[in-house]
């Protein structure tokens, strides 16, 4: 892997501009940032192949530098990590020419859930009640904590008490920082609406979200991340295929009533969970998935690339436009006309940096 950017003109390059493909063109990469003058720069002749933004994956759990590099080989040139502790967080962070990382840092999670259980669960996860809520958020942030991540189970499950996920909510908000519920139940869904969640991530599987569920989605401007992937995998091992059509039919609704819906995946090594989803490859298994539910495929590019940039406030990334990292994909085939394409990587650039791609 390249240590530093090179400036690069790509010539002869067909632009995913959000919403079509532009004419062959020529983008610069300079200094790690999209430039505008060519001058100086290396030639590279795309042969008319299409060009994305790097790809963002919305919901992925990193256990080690090397899942990094196994993303950036298949175009995911960031990770929305959803747990980790500090200290493996500051080794994930930073590091040059491969997938940039924000994360939750220690997830929020209840006395008696599932989650308490699982292997590696740091003790300082666990929330008791609402009177603690303004201290954990504050020292989430103080850690590094990029936005919140709080685990909610059905009422009466183990999980944090609706009270305390409000008190959580109003604390991260007066500091500025998003919050992301884990909502896999119809009760836990209902009470991040309740709670005021910014991001909501999974949708539940069998019987599709309620109608008043999918209307509070829209007309209270809450994000979907419903991590189709980690849905289907989780039915398969259980032997109730049938369940994830209320997942997907859930995701069709969402869509239809204009809720912002983001590629995210629940990639993760974790043992215990229900389905181990791969790092990298999962993404563009996202995609197909999110086009079949109804996006259209430059809906589903955009669920991970400009509207995962947007909701996750990260200004400098999710298009290809001067002055934005050059955090870019180039890929053989035409992803509007078939979004499988995306698969077909042929070169991958992380801040300016190319990084090898895996095969196909």
């Amino acid at each position: 892997m390249a240590s530093t950017a090179l400036k690069t003109a790509l010539t002869n390059v067909r632009v995913f501009d959000g919403q079509r493909l532009t004419d062959p063109t020529t983008v610069v990469i300079d200094d790690g940032t999209i430039g505008t003058d060519a001058n100086g720069a290396r030639a590279l002749d795309a042969g008319g192949a299409v060009l994305l933004p790097g790809l963002i994956d919305a919901h992925v759990h990193l256990h080690g530098t090397e899942f990094l590099d196994q993303l950036a080989a298949r175009g995911v040139t960031t990770a929305l990590d959803m747990a980790n502790s500090p200290e493996q967080l500051a080794v994930l962070r930073d590091v040059p020419g491969t997938t940039s990382v924000l994360s939750a840092g220690t997830p929020v999670i209840g006395p008696g859930g599932p989650h308490s259980r699982m292997p590696g669960m740091a003790e300082d996860a666990v929330i008791h009640d609402a009177a603690h809520a303004d201290r954990y958020v504050a020292d989430r942030i103080a850690a590094g904590s990029d936005y919140l991540k709080i685990i909610l189970e059905a009422p009466g499950e183990g999980g944090p008490e609706a009270a305390t996920a409000t008190a959580l909510v109003e604390a991260a908000h007066a500091r500025g920082i998003r919050v992301i519920a884990h909502a896999a139940s119809h009760g836990a869904f209902t009470m991040a609406l309740d709670a005021g969640a910014d991001i909501v991530t999974h949708v539940p599987l069998g019987t599709p979200l309620d109608p008043t569920a999918v209307e509070r989605m829209s007309s209270e401007g809450h994000i979907s991340v419903p991590t189709l992937t980690m849905m289907e995998g989780t039915a398969t091992a259980r032997g109730d295929e049938k369940a994830f059509a209320g997942s997907m039919a859930s995701v069709a609704a969402l869509h239809r009533a204009g809720v912002p819906v983001l590629a995210g995946t629940d990639a993760n090594t974790q043992p215990g969970v229900p389905f181990q989803v791969p790092h990298g490859t999962s993404l563009h298994h996202e995609l197909q998935l999110l086009v079949t539910a109804g996006l259209t495929p430059a809906e589903a590019l955009r669920a991970a690339t400009s509207l995962p940039a947007r909701h996750f406030g990260l200004t400098d990334r999710g298009a290809i436009a001067p002055g934005l990292r050059a955090d870019l994909v180039l890929v053989d085939g035409d992803p509007l006309a078939d979004i499988r394409a995306t698969r077909a990587l042929t070169r991958v650039w992380c801040g300016g940096i190319e990084h090898p791609v895996a095969d196909a």
